[in-house]
């Protein structure tokens, strides 16, 4: 299974995302998180097999993909000291990432439209929250399932220096833009503390 998810993943999936954003000239590059030990990893529990979790981010290859002005775009593929691969949650991989260059955003694309105060009520977008009141919504029940390790991954990104946390839905033409480029926004902003403004 391991060697599937690293053939989709470091082949197909890396491939597929860097030539779509090279048909706007030569701006991207695929990385694998096992080139230059990127993504140091270990076992995450024994008993999921070959998933790991990232025990330190190696940065310097990201910084001289930056310094070069391309892309780079990361397979979350790790590896250990005795070269066993393994395969990393996105998200995980995402902040850990994010953690160690010291970015201003993190934005996670997903199949929903941001953080919902109701699960069935996709009108129920809450369009800025701030962590304090992300712990409030987890023990009020507010965030629960899937939701909660992305909101707690958030929460780790934003309490290890990043700005802010953006949830947005890929599945919208135009998203980013439309997240970063507009007052206000489409998806779920994290920010610290409290946020100035929730609906």
């Amino acid at each position: 299974t391991l060697e599937f998810a690293h053939m989709v993943l470091s082949g197909k999936v890396t491939s597929d995302i860097v030539t779509a954003l090279n048909t706007f000239g030569p701006v991207a590059l695929g990385l694998s998180g096992t080139d230059a030990m990127l993504l140091e990893t270990e076992a995450h529990d024994p008993e999921l097999g070959f998933v790991g979790s990232v025990t330190k981010v190696n940065p310097e290859l990201i910084e001289r993909t930056i310094t070069m002005d391309l892309i780079p775009v990361i397979a979350t593929i790790g590896a250990d000291e005795s070269g066993q691969t393994y395969n990393i949650n996105a998200d995980d991989a995402a902040t850990e990432i994010a953690q160690s260059i010291g970015a201003e955003k993190l934005i996670f694309l997903t199949d929903v439209p941001g953080l919902l105060a109701d699960v069935d009520d996709p009108g129920s977008l809450i369009t800025a929250v701030g962590t304090d009141e992300v712990v409030e919504l987890i023990d009020d029940g507010v965030i629960s399932g899937g939701m909660i390790p992305k909101m707690t991954a958030c929460l780790r990104a934003i309490g290890n220096g990043v700005g802010s946390v953006h949830l947005i839905d890929g599945r919208l033409s135009h998203v980013l833009l439309l997240e970063l480029l507009t007052r206000a926004g489409v998806g779920t902003m994290v920010v610290s503390g409290r946020a100035e403004k929730t609906s």
